[in-house]
């Protein structure tokens, strides 16, 4: 399969599917006249020699230094090497495959002037399985210079850059949307497993549902078919905050995250370029389109939203190796009174996986590296790749505490005699059981829930599985 570009229409479900499916791409029938039209007006501006940033321009500071014709081509060659700074560790394939679907992509759109014959090249490389070595650090998210210059460079491939083509492919955030892209998806999939999650902690709690308005379908969903639907079967009046107060606390997380899914899927088909070729208007405009700041903002409102969601999880999970709690044995021991912990430890590594994630809910877009760079021109930043990497990071610690919640939960429920379960609970306790076994008396906590978190990775747990 393929998907067709416009320019205009990629969403995230096409983005993941070239980014890790390994599908490639093709063009829609109406790019290559749309991309001509563009080209021609930059070829237009360069003949009536007017100046503009970039094309008969230096960058940066150097934006009075003119560029001669004869100078074009070595200076947009030159342009693409002098921007590889990048520092750090090579970006995941998967990464870089998204990056470079949205250069094929801001291309098709028609709005930065480079020739067809790059756009075919360059989506040729994506659909060849092109992989260059791309660096993480060193993007402040005002168009993410060193690292579109890794990937410029490895994939020209002998392709002579024209005039504009070297700040084209440079000046976008291809980079920093790619990885927000993934992590976002990551992180979406992650935040339906944790409704399945903390439903099942209710029901190893043996929690009373009467909390569950019908406002709370979706929630209240996830106990179709379980007894605790049944009158009397709570043990409780009131249960802990972080138990009576799921469908509140992922509500707002489901909220803030339609707001990030708009937001990204807007950015996937901006223009993020400067100058903007106008083909209606005959010229190129100098704008701040590569600003990310809208897509930084909610990246940094999904890791806030996503923070409280993981605290209350590692909160439940603490309490549900609580004798006094549960009314099981302490540790969620096969037995009470014994001196071995059980499953006590599981508490530790979940409360101690919590306070790191929370700890990289702290907003960044409101931060700026500095204002003396090319003479204060670059005065504030988005740090939006920071913001997405943040995310990435955040899923990956949030999926190994949501494996030993769904570990320990299971014990409980064990203990508690295998109770009816709703439909989607008991899905979700076969699957981990089918992974780690019951810990019975004189054996160890599981030694390994790599299993249980590729399981949580995979979202066959997931409210929306």
């Amino acid at each position: 399969m393929t998907v067709t570009l416009t320019g205009s229409t990629l969403t995230l479900d096409e983005l993941l599917r070239v980014a890790r499916g390994g599908e490639g791409v093709r063009l829609d029938a109406g790019v290559e006249a749309r991309v001509r039209a563009a080209r021609a007006v930059v070829e237009q501006v360069l003949d009536a020699d007017t100046p503009v940033y970039g094309l008969t321009t230096g960058v940066g500071v150097r934006k009075r230094t003119r560029v001669e014709p004869d100078e074009l081509a070595e200076f947009n060659r030159r342009l693409i090497l002098e921007h590889r700074v990048g520092q750090g560790d090579p970006a995941p394939a998967d990464v870089v495959r998204a990056q470079l679907l949205l250069v094929v992509n801001g291309f098709a759109r028609g709005t930065s002037g480079v020739r067809f014959e790059l756009l075919e090249h360059v989506a040729q490389r994506l659909n060849d399985g092109a992989s260059p070595v791309v660096r993480t650090l060193g993007s402040i998210g005002m168009a993410d210079l060193p690292a579109n210059a890794d990937l410029a460079h490895g994939i020209l491939d002998g392709f002579d850059p024209g005039a504009k083509e070297g700040l084209a492919l440079l000046g976008h955030n291809g980079f920093s949307t790619a990885i927000a892209a993934l992590a976002y998806a990551d992180a979406q999939r992650l935040l339906e497993t944790a409704d399945v999650a903390a439903a099942l902690d209710l029901e190893s709690l043996r929690g009373n549902l009467d909390m569950l308005h019908s406002a709370s379908a979706a929630f209240r969903s996830l106990f179709d078919g379980s007894g605790l639907l049944e009158a009397g079967a709570a043990r409780n009046l009131q249960d802990p905050l972080s138990f009576r107060c799921v469908p509140q606390l992922h509500a707002a997380a489901h909220d803030a995250f339609a707001f990030a899914r708009r937001r990204l899927e807007t950015e996937l088909n901006a223009s993020q370029e400067n100058p903007v070729v106008l083909v209606g208007e005959g010229r190129l405009v100098s704008v701040g389109n590569f600003d990310a700041l809208p897509l930084a903002q909610a990246l940094d409102v999904v890791r806030i939203a996503l923070a409280p969601v993981l605290t209350a999880a590692a909160e439940r999970t603490v309490k549900l190796l609580q004798a006094p709690v549960t009314g099981l044995p302490e540790g969620l021991a096969a037995e009470a009174g014994l001196a071995e912990s059980a499953l006590s430890e599981f508490g530790v590594p979940a409360q101690a996986l919590a306070t790191e994630a929370k700890l990289l809910a702290q907003p960044v877009s409101i931060e700026t590296a500095s204002t003396s760079h090319h003479e204060g021109i670059e005065d504030r930043v988005t740090l939006a790749p920071l913001a997405a990497r943040r995310l990435a990071e955040m899923v990956v610690l949030a999926e190994r505490l949501t494996a030993i919640e769904l570990v320990v939960a299971c014990q409980a429920i064990d203990l508690r005699g295998r109770p009816r379960l709703g439909e989607t609970t008991q899905a979700a306790y076969e699957r981990v059981r089918q992974l780690v076994a019951f810990t019975g008396r004189g054996e160890p906590p599981p030694q390994d829930l790599e299993p249980v978190r590729e399981l949580v990775r995979s979202g066959a747990l997931g409210s929306g599985a």
